[in-house]
């Protein structure tokens, strides 16, 4: 949101969107092959057995699915109060702030040293009502995510962890609502390799940007994070309050 008003670009157009949402979900995917793998194996044998909390990997799966709630009944709710705040970006620059808030607040919180074996039910949600918070313009979904997980006793490379599984419900719905819009909106087969470009670009980003920031917080805090989305959306919001950006 910030990035194009900063620069003076445009919307960007529905097609690359939908490119980038399916890059990305399949940086995650791949990245977290194994988990997911282990993890529907559990479900399903779970359900098989009439025991579908029976293991971790089962119950981490549930979890997810529960911890995605949250966030899927309020974009349903709210979905045109959201497209409206996405549309203005003091909005965005002001919840900068508050991702950075929330980062702080996040290490401030490290505590515990609880594993996903040992997550609980109550947990899952309280972290996907973090989640929901990241619907908002400018909160860094990751960022929500990961402090409520520090808040509930993870560590930090724990924390990102769940995080990056509770994120993969969200990413695919996105992904398939923006491929539903982009089938109903047309697109030439001229541009083919344009798009297979911009989903390289997505989902070799997405998967460097898993891989460094789970190997960052292995010994390292989110203090740096803070301190960027702090500074950024300070000057834009200097900036647009001078009138020298869009407010």
């Amino acid at each position: 949101i910030l990035v194009p008003s900063l620069l003076g670009w445009t919307e960007p157009p529905l097609t690359l969107v939908a490119i980038a949402h399916l890059g990305t979900l399949v940086a995650v995917l791949i990245y977290f092959r194994r988990d997911l793998w282990q993890i529907t194996k559990a479900v399903l044998a779970g359900l098989g057995q009439r025991a579908p909390m029976a293991t971790p990997d089962a119950r981490l799966g549930w979890y997810i699915l529960a911890g995605t709630i949250p966030a899927g009944v309020a974009g349903l709710l709210l979905e045109s109060f959201f497209d409206e705040v996405f549309g203005i970006p003091v909005a965005a620059a002001f919840f900068l702030l508050v991702t950075a808030a929330l980062l702080v607040v996040g290490e401030r919180l490290l505590t515990g040293r609880k594993q996903l074996a040992q997550l609980k039910l109550v947990d899952a949600v309280i972290i996907g009502l973090f989640q929901m918070v990241a619907l908002l313009p400018g909160v860094s979904r990751s960022g929500s995510t990961i402090t409520g997980g520090l808040w509930r006793g993870l560590d930090r490379p724990t924390a990102a962890r769940f995080s990056f599984l509770l994120g993969i419900p969200a990413i695919l719905g996105a992904g398939l609502l923006a491929v539903l819009d982009l089938a109903q909106a047309g697109t030439s087969g001229d541009q083919l390799p344009f798009y297979l470009v911009t989903f390289a670009t997505a989902a070799l980003t997405g998967y460097a940007c898993i891989y460094f920031l789970l190997a960052w917080l292995r010994q390292r805090s989110l203090y740096i994070f803070a301190a960027y989305c702090a500074v950024f959306g300070s000057v834009y919001l200097l900036l647009a309050f001078a009138g020298l950006l869009p407010a």
